[in-house]
Parts: structure tokens; C-alpha cells; sequence
């Protein structure tokens, strides 16, 4: 018979194997590679950009903080002014088949068109296996690669946790001073902060 204290620990670490993981990726680190379908057709994977900075965008298409986003212009100026700089922008859909936001390939890049988004790429990842691998809890939640591959920021796009499109115009964006330090060669000066937004949708 176990003793109760192995019981006990057996019973966790069981546990800690059924639930669904997080690994937040650690700022200052090497950024986990990953390989996921584009609605563009083809799959892409993170450690074929070697050499370029890269944003990763997490992306709910029903979710009233990714609107305040897009329906300000924001994300896409943001998408356009970056790519214009060789930035890659991934924008990621970790939504499970059957949740809020899930897409599938035709109607991610429909979806994307008719806000006028100019990603890179929008990447699928309906099991959430990539979000989890970050620590996505929220839509939008932003995160800067730099050219070496190493992590430079995570967390929100803006310091004005809202849903209203009027505070886009006087919000700090994180993500735009953090590409613009990684461009300029320089520290970003805000590493990380905390991502608002919905819940990402995850499979149960």
C-alpha cells in the first residue's frame, strides 16, 4: 500500500498531467519554436523568420478588446507600419472549434480582409497547443521576438485596459515603443507587463 504522503503526490502529479499546461515564455529567453497551419495555406514556423523581429498577436475575432483594436485602425496601422520595416506579424487563433473566435482557414483570412488587417500570416492553433506553450491568456495578448530569436516583450498592447475605441488615442502602446527600441537596437524599455482582454478560448 503507498503511504499516504507518495499517495498524495501521485494523485497531484496525475493531475498535473491531465490539465491543460501553461509554460509562459520568459521574457529575456529564447522564444519556444513552433510550426502551425496559415489560413494562407501552407504551414509556417517561427524559427524560419531567423534573422528578422517578429510579433506575435493573439487574436479573437467576437472579443470587444480585439475590436477596440481594429475598429480604431490601430492593429492594422501597427501590422502595416511594421511589415513596411521587415517585422513579421504573426497574428495567432487559439480558439477551439466551437468556442468564440474559432475560425477556420477561409474565414480567418475573409475575417482578416474585410478589417483590412495586414498580418504576415494568420496561423491556426485550435488545439491551443502554441498559446499554451506562451502563456496567451488574453485577447490581444502581444509579444515581441527580436532577430536573435530571444523574447523582448510580453503582455498588453496599450496601458488603457478598456473596450472603448476613444482611449486608443491616448494610450501608451507597448508594443509599438518595444519595436521601436528592438529597430532602433536598443533595450525595450517596457519588458512585460499584464495583457487584458477576453480569455482565450481554449479547448476544455
Amino acid at each position: 500500500m503507498l503511504h499516504k504522503s507518495a499517495l498524495a503526490l501521485a494523485v497531484v502529479f496525475s493531475l498535473g498531467l491531465a490539465a491543460p499546461a501553461f509554460a509562459d515564455a520568459t521574457v529575456g529567453a529564447a522564444a519556444p519554436d513552433f510550426t502551425l497551419p496559415a489560413a494562407d495555406g501552407g504551414t509556417q514556423k517561427l524559427s524560419g523568420f531567423s534573422g528578422k523581429t517578429v510579433v506575435l498577436e493573439w487574436h479573437n475575432s467576437g472579443c470587444p478588446f480585439v475590436h477596440k483594436q481594429y475598429d480604431s485602425g490601430n492593429m492594422q496601422s501597427l501590422q502595416k507600419e511594421y511589415t513596411a520595416k521587415d517585422v513579421v506579424w504573426l497574428t495567432m487563433n487559439s480558439s477551439a472549434e466551437g468556442k468564440q473566435g474559432y475560425e477556420t482557414a477561409d474565414e480567418a483570412e475573409a475575417n482578416m480582409k474585410k478589417v483590412g488587417g495586414a498580418p504576415s500570416h494568420v496561423l491556426i492553433d485550435k488545439d491551443g497547443t502554441v498559446g499554451r506553450l506562451y502563456g496567451a491568456k488574453n485577447t490581444p495578448t502581444m509579444y515581441v521576438i527580436d532577430k536573435d530569436g530571444k523574447l523582448v516583450y510580453a503582455g498588453a498592447i496599450d496601458d488603457k485596459p478598456s473596450t472603448d475605441v476613444e482611449d486608443v488615442k491616448t494610450a501608451k502602446n507597448y508594443v509599438k515603443a518595444a519595436l521601436d527600441d528592438v529597430l532602433a537596437g536598443k533595450p525595450v524599455e517596457t519588458a512585460s507587463t499584464k495583457a487584458y482582454g477576453c480569455s482565450v478560448k481554449y479547448a476544455d
